[in-house]
């Protein structure tokens, strides 16, 4: 059976850029601004509270992990931040260890941080999938793979990146499926939760090439049509065709990034009647016509 959710970070091609070890020593306040980044951070004793973007503060205990799979703007301070607005400037103490607060002052919280990357050049297109933020409260799985990483991370072992990789996708599927029932955004995560939705997001995965309809998924998910299609919108953040292309152009530019077949062999493999139809899809979804999109990147690839 296809697993949705193993496919897309498959696809994203995940790999470790840094993790390190954070002390904080109480009051403190860190913020930062990133370009989309993945990021992930484990609580190993105390707490803090965080705020993601635009949303509410909220407070993660020691055993709690959280995922952001594209991060912009991040404000994490103690659970009793400092008066105004001042911030703190981490400290390196050596052995990819950092210490946020007063040298003077009580640590009262441990932290494990890091940075992935995705490798794939689609990576806005399936972290659009996800969920903005996942967090998962008592799991020790994760924080044993978070432990991993770091350790992975810091020796220079033979095949380092391919185990770093693999550990990565293990974390990021094992944190994303943990979320299954609980509070995360909409995303594929909440409707893979739920069982009727699955049903329906598994087939168009297991058949893209099939010519979908609102109300064949409806009967997929054993849904009245109207009933899916805002149960879907809900759960997912779009509505069930918008998810089908979205995933459609997923592939597609990941078989035209690898050269595996014609345009119209892949037209076919993703659910159009016609290379003409799905040229002018691709087009308009991703702003270059396949045949330029497929040399483009290929030339990229090879540095040409």
């Amino acid at each position: 059976m296809i697993d949705p959710l193993a496919e897309v970070v498959t696809l994203l091609q995940p790999s470790a850029r840094y993790s390190k070890l954070v002390l904080g020593a109480s009051p403190w306040r860190i913020r930062r601004s990133d370009t989309g980044q993945p990021l992930y951070c484990v609580v190993l004793d105390g707490g803090c509270r965080i705020a993601i973007d635009a949303h509410e503060p909220f407070e993660l205990r020691s055993g709690d992990f959280l995922l952001v799979p594209a991060a912009h703007d991040v404000c994490i301070t103690s659970l009793a931040p400092p008066p105004g607005g001042e911030t703190s400037m981490p400290v390196a103490l050596g052995n990819g260890e950092f210490q946020i607060g007063a040298a003077n002052n009580l640590i009262d919280s441990r932290m494990m941080a890091g940075h992935c990357s995705f490798g794939s050049p689609d990576a806005a297109l399936l972290v659009s999938l996800l969920p903005q933020f996942v967090h998962v409260r008592g799991e020790p799985r994760l924080v044993t793979l978070v432990n991993l990483v770091r350790e992975e991370w810091r020796e220079e072992r033979p095949a380092r990146e391919v185990v770093l990789s693999r550990l990565l996708e293990v974390l990021l599927i094992e944190a994303l499926r943990s979320a299954a029932g609980t509070n995360a955004s909409p995303g594929l995560v909440r409707g893979l939760a739920d069982g009727r939705l699955a049903a329906a997001i598994r087939v168009m995965h297991e058949r893209p090439m099939h010519a979908w309809t609102v109300a064949e998924l409806a009967k997929e998910a054993a849904l009245s049509r109207s009933t899916f299609f805002e149960r879907f919108s809900r759960a997912v953040g779009v509505a069930p065709m918008a998810y089908l292309l979205t995933w459609r152009m997923a592939l597609a530019k990941d078989l035209l990034r690898r050269n595996q077949g014609r345009v119209a062999e892949i037209a076919e493999r993703v659910g159009y009647s016609s290379a003409s139809t799905f040229s002018v899809a691709f087009t308009r979804h991703v702003g270059r016509p396949p045949t330029q999109y497929a040399r483009d990147e290929q030339a990229s690839a090879t540095g040409a």
